[in-house]
Order: C-alpha cells, then structure tokens, then sequence
C-alpha cells in the first residue's frame, strides 16, 4: 500500500518539477511588424551592457523574462516595434561600488537593442 502510493505521488510531483525547469517559449509574432525573434537576447543585451554601464565586466544580471512582442512609445509620438526582454542588474558605478538589483528592460528589433527602460541614461 506505501508502495502504491509512493509511486502515484512521484507520479505527480515529478511532472510538476519538470513542467517548473523547462526552458523558456518563444513567442513569435509578425517579423514584419516585430521583426526576427531574439534567439540570442542574452547576448545582445550583454553587448549593449557594455556601452552603458561604469563597469560592465562587473555587471550581475538575472532574466525574469523571455522576449515577448511588444510595442513602447518613440520619438515624436510614434510607437516602436520589437521584443521586450526585462531583467535585473547590478554593477559597480563609478565609486566602486554594486548598485543593487535594479529591474530594467530591453527592446529588440532584428538583433538590435532600439530602446532601453529603467536606465538613467
């Protein structure tokens, strides 16, 4: 009886726990309209990172989204198409010390960051 019930709580559980580290679904829309999906997000933030921080070689980022489509406003009014990808870093500014985790996002068109949220600059 242990036995049975065991394994139909192994049963699910397991699922679950496979279902929870799965890797990330890609969203696809129009690449017309949004362009190419940013199969390689992670490393063109990085790249685009590296012209914005202090200290980029100290930079700590976490992902908390995979790209999705989205639309955010522009110059002169108009909208700008791409993915949104948001995460958090934190790096050394220019006193040498960690910023903390400060939630930032990215948007990408055709494997280009075109505008950034949540930066001062």
């Amino acid at each position: 009886m242990k036995t049975i019930a065991l394994l139909l709580l192994f049963a699910f559980v397991c699922p679950t726990l496979i279902r929870a580290e799965t890797t990330e679904v890609e969203i696809v829309a129009d690449p017309a309209v949004y362009g190419e999906y940013p199969k390689a997000y992670q490393e063109i933030i990085t790249r685009w990172l590296e012209t914005k921080l202090a200290d980029p070689k100290s930079a700590q980022i976490e992902w908390t989204s995979a790209p999705k489509p989205a639309d955010l406003p522009g110059p002169n009014g108009k909208r700008l198409f791409g993915y949104l990808v948001e995460f958090k870093v934190s790096s050394r500014n220019r006193f040498g010390a960690y910023t903390g985790k400060q939630k930032h996002g990215a948007l990408i068109r055709d494997g280009i960051v075109i505008k950034g949220t949540g930066f001062g600059f």
